[in-house]
């Protein structure tokens, strides 16, 4: 997709003149940077430290080392899938080919790459989720557990490989400083991981393509971090990253000042991407997950370096992960709200780890676990790696103990985000909130006053997801849209405008007005309602109840303002299959070998119809990850302008009641 010259004076609007003023800044560093050829200063005598504490391996639990080896096993055989494209060709990669569309990204200087348009570059997340290098750190893991050196030289092998490929400032991989932030803290584990095996210092300290390599990502980062309204979860991985490689590389003359530098910009911007409540900013969970493993992967460098961490840093992560265990459902799964694109910290786990589960036995075993906190069954590799590297911080019965909630949160105000529970495992979400952080909202969704409904963690009301950012603006503007949430739409516009792919040029605003959250097995009934603005001259009021001895939830839409045509919409997941007659829609699904259902008593005033996997335009789908969509049921009620209005006010009630 080639951006119009309408996007960038839409993108100028939204930014302060102080970042108008570093971006130029970065602009002309750029053209400099184009000709300038610097060399990495001399380095003698380096020696890596920061190695893991005796006996940490043989703590890894062994149903963990299993799955990590299998998943080396299946690298070492050449497969991997990112995004729903399998590949199979690892065992000798193309660093800049994408097995998607088969294209190849050209080899220019690095700021000239279009690297937003498929057509001249392919599907970018694909050629730099590679170059991650977060399966050389599971490989480097396997060899960690198992001593097998062919994990080892593996490693080695495709490490000189991508060093060789990639110069400093040519190509794709020198684009984005997400990428590079990331790829440090993937070669700082790589280090650590392989530290038994005789050829890792050869592979780094003494290999002058390695010390070039990790110096000029640094410089790179210190030159150009992300700016003002695209300070988000980018900025916290440069931060990271440079943190990471300068306390377990700290063997340049920069290192000093690119660890202190990355030490303020991580506690700054930790601070402003998290809500008191502990939620991130961005409101797309998957970026709460990815900043709190970014950060705890950050303070675990600055305390195996013994490097002091601001003291504001460690009480950010407790709240970010007192948040965490607060939202997820009884199976561990999260919210899903906002974008996600699957993206990760640090990855030394194998396939089937539970990555919620992982983040609270990591927090259980840094923080301490809370009384109300769910119970984590799952194992993992990651967990006893970082504990052994973080100082412990703020335990109950401790010295250190500081002040966290005392029962499970369920309103998180700042964030609009409301959490209700029912008897026998039935989850609601309620969306109150604001659109999204900073002056983009560059990963939000347009889904004010959206709903998400789960039982014994079954998507029954879904949240349909992201599927894809770049290549496909039709399918980003569904699964980013109004209609695509289970959500009230006005004369078939989005609440929220659209200025670009990760831009909102106006953002709705909404107020939760009620938000009474206790139930309990006498009958009572937790009551939410908020309403938005995004219409201008209407406003969209809903009230939502979840009645206990019922087991029922009841949604109960308001419009209040001008006559317009209406369309609601919800969402089922994937497993649930429905059978729809007028206004009633009987819902089935299996759990664990056993049948379930529901009944949707659906708003008469509307005309409804079910839709399913339907693309022109796009209509019924859920994505279960970035790439990835299979077909599930929508149904749309719509109804022309004035439909079911009395005294200026129309009201659309629908009930969804879960049967024994």
């Amino acid at each position: 997709m080639t951006l119009s010259a309408g996007w960038y004076l839409r993108r100028l609007s939204r930014m302060e003149p102080r970042e108008v003023g570093g971006r130029v800044g970065d602009a002309v560093r750029r053209q400099r940077w184009r000709s300038e050829r610097p060399h990495c200063p001399p380095v003698s005598g380096a020696r890596f430290t920061a190695t893991l504490p005796a006996e940490t391996i043989a703590a890894i639990p062994p149903d963990a080392a299993k799955r990590l080896v299998a998943e080396a096993d299946r690298l070492m055989a050449g497969h991997v899938t990112y995004f729903g494209v399998d590949r199979d060709d690892l065992a000798d990669p193309d660093w800049w080919s994408d097995p998607k569309t088969g294209r190849r990204a050209p080899w220019d200087y690095a700021f000239d790459v279009p690297y937003r348009d498929e057509d001249a570059v392919g599907d970018v997340k694909q050629i730099w989720e590679l170059s991650r290098h977060q399966y050389l750190t599971v490989l480097a893991a396997a060899y960690a557990v198992t001593g097998d050196e062919r994990y080892a030289e593996r490693v080695a092998e495709h490490l000189r490989s991508w060093w060789a490929a990639n110069p400093p400032l040519r190509g794709v991989h020198w684009i984005s400083g997400i990428e590079l932030g990331i790829r440090l803290l993937s070669w700082v584990w790589v280090r650590r991981l392989l530290d038994g095996w005789s050829g890792a210092r050869g592979l780094f300290e003494d290999d002058p393509a390695a010390l070039h390599q990790i110096w000029h990502h640094q410089r790179w980062l210190a030159a150009f971090p992300s700016r003002g309204s695209s300070a988000n979860n980018h900025v916290i991985a440069e931060a990271a990253g440079q943190l990471a490689a300068a306390c377990a590389f700290g063997w340049f003359p920069e290192s000093a000042r690119w660890r202190d530098d990355a030490l303020r910009s991580l506690e700054r911007h930790l601070r402003a991407n998290t809500y008191v409540s502990g939620l991130n900013r961005e409101l797309a969970t998957e970026y709460h997950g990815l900043v709190l493993e970014l950060g705890l992967a950050a303070v675990a460098e600055a305390d195996a370096a013994g490097v002091p961490v601001p003291a504001t840093v460690r009480p950010v992560l407790l709240r970010m992960t007192d948040a965490l265990a607060a939202v997820v459902d009884n199976r561990l799964r999260p919210p899903r709200q906002g974008d996600a694109d699957d993206g990760h910290g640090l990855v030394v786990d194998g396939a089937g780890t539970d990555r919620w589960g992982s983040l609270l036995a990591t927090g259980d075993a840094v923080f301490g676990r809370l009384d109300w906190w769910p119970k984590v069954t799952g194992t993992d590799v990651r967990t006893p790696l970082l504990a052994a590297l973080l100082r412990p911080y703020g335990q109950p019965g401790t010295a250190q103990a500081v002040a966290r909630p005392e029962s499970r949160p369920a309103h998180f105000a700042d964030a609009g985000m409301t959490i209700l529970r029912g008897p026998e495992e039935i989850w609601c979400r309620c969306d109150g909130g604001p659109h999204g952080f900073l002056s983009i909202a560059a990963h939000a969704h347009a889904d004010a006053l959206s709903v998400e409904v789960r039982h014994d963690g079954v998507d029954v009301l879904a949240d349909p997801g992201t599927f894809c950012y770049h290549g496909q603006p039709e399918w980003r503007q569904y699964f980013r849209s109004t209609l695509g949430h289970n959500t009230l739409q006005l004369d078939g516009a989005d609440q929220s405008v659209s200025g670009g792919p990760f831009l909102w040029t106006r953002h709705a605003r909404s107020r939760v007005l009620i938000a009474e959250t206790g139930t309990g097995s006498d009958g009572t009934t937790a009551r939410w309602c908020a309403e938005h603005d995004g219409y201008q001259d209407a406003t969209h009021r809903r009230k939502v109840e979840l009645t206990d001895a019922r087991r029922e939830l009841k949604v109960v839409d308001e419009v209040r303002g001008p006559r317009r045509s209406v369309r609601l919409a919800f969402h089922l997941g994937p497993a649930v299959a429905v059978d729809l007659v007028d206004s009633r829609a009987v819902l089935t699904w299996t759990r664990d070998g056993e049948d379930r259902s529901a009944v949707l008593d659906l708003p008469e005033e509307l005309s409804w119809r079910a839709h399913r996997g339907e693309s022109e335009p796009p209509l019924g789908w859920y994505s279960p990850g970035f790439g990835r969509k299979e077909p599930a049921t929508t149904l749309i009620g719509t109804a022309s302008a004035g439909a079911g209005s009395v005294d200026g006010v129309r009201e659309f009630t629908t009930v969804l009641t879960f049967r024994g």
